[in-house]
């Protein structure tokens, strides 16, 4: 019996942050139809302040989801929900305050499902919460940008009731509930982009957190889930440093060979590890000792000798594009995986 690599709550997670986003390209295209339908200035200003906004946040959204290490399709209900909506903002039936309305209902169900993820990542272990930290910022904008819609929604309930301008002090009460929001959320936002060494480490960090819960753990169904969730991990990480990193670290080969042989030597231990049956406790345990004795070797050799020469040879600028490229490479392995769970 080899160990099941796929485990239905880390599934669950997935398909709600494919749901994110989903919805994410939704806001996107709703702030955009906004900004066109709006005549008025002040609005169409700060609905560009959100669209700018929601553009970040889906490239953190794919950012989580490739961190995460797993990848789904949306479901049903919510591409449904997406085709309901588009209508209603095409729709030149409906007002232009019950389509902000609308959208305000679609930013509180986007910050309500960011909050379920955070949650259930409590639950299923330490190594996803390190996976979705940065889902935090995405939250935090999600739940100012309802503070911003609500004082839009009665600027424009007022002009359609009235026919007369709101009173222009609703933005300062705007500021004030934002300014709550910002109080409870904590200092969370950043606005840089993510290096190669910062990924790198972020995959580090969750690694180690699988290895701590696989240690601290005697029940052969959660040995199965840690397990399945770091082979997945680090074989998409190996691969990806392989084809990004090892092209930089060429000119360095001979420093880096030490590098080179513990990565064979994980890959080997995994595939090893992943024939044995987790019911048979001591065994494998014993072998994930070896395999986290070599991973924790080649993070050290990683956040050392690589580290240090994409540190003294890269500008920032490379240090981020390289980011893209291995974000896109681990992106493309975990496509590859979903669609061969489909066959």
């Amino acid at each position: 019996m080899s160990v099941k690599l796929e485990d239905v709550k880390r599934t669950a997670i997935a398909v709600k942050l494919a749901d994110m986003r989903a919805i994410q390209y939704l806001l996107i295209d709703n702030d955009k139809a906004l900004i066109t339908a709006c005549p008025d200035r002040d609005i169409s200003n700060r609905l560009e302040v959100l669209l700018r906004d929601d553009q970040k946040n889906l490239g953190t959204i794919d950012t989580v989801i490739i961190q995460y290490g797993i990848k789904a399709e949306p479901r049903f209900s919510v591409v449904k929900m997406i085709e309901h909506a588009r209508k209603i903002m095409a729709s030149s039936a409906i007002s232009l305050f019950e389509k902000v309305a609308e959208y305000e209902l679609i930013k509180h169900s986007q910050a309500i499902a960011g909050v379920l993820i955070h949650k259930a990542a409590q639950i299923v272990g330490a190594d996803v919460a390190i996976a979705i930290a940065p889902l935090n910022t995405v939250n935090f904008d999600n739940r100012t940008h309802q503070e911003q819609l609500k004082g839009i929604m009665e600027i424009l309930s007022t002009v359609e009731l009235t026919g007369q301008a709101a009173d222009q002090s609703l933005w300062a009460m705007v500021q004030d509930a934002i300014a709550v929001v910002s109080g409870m959320a904590g200092s969370i936002r950043s606005d840089d982009e993510m290096s190669i060494r910062d990924l790198i480490r972020i995959d580090h960090a969750k690694v180690n957190a699988l290895f701590n819960q696989i240690q601290n753990s005697n029940n052969p169904q959660k040995l199965e889930e840690y397990f399945g969730q770091l082979y997945k991990d680090l074989m998409a990480h190996t691969m990806a440093v392989e084809e990004v990193l090892h092209p930089v670290a060429r000119p360095y080969h001979d420093e880096m060979q030490q590098l080179y042989d513990e990565q064979a030597k994980m890959k080997e231990l995994l595939n090893y590890v992943k024939e044995l049956n987790p019911q048979h406790i001591d065994e494998f345990k014993t072998a994930m000792g070896s395999l986290m004795t070599n991973v924790r070797e080649h993070v050290n050799e990683e956040e050392n000798k690589m580290f240090f020469r994409i540190q003294t040879t890269l500008s920032t600028e490379q240090e981020k594009r390289l980011a893209i490229e291995f974000e896109a490479v681990k992106s493309k392995i975990q496509d590859n995986r979903l669609a061969h769970l489909k066959i």
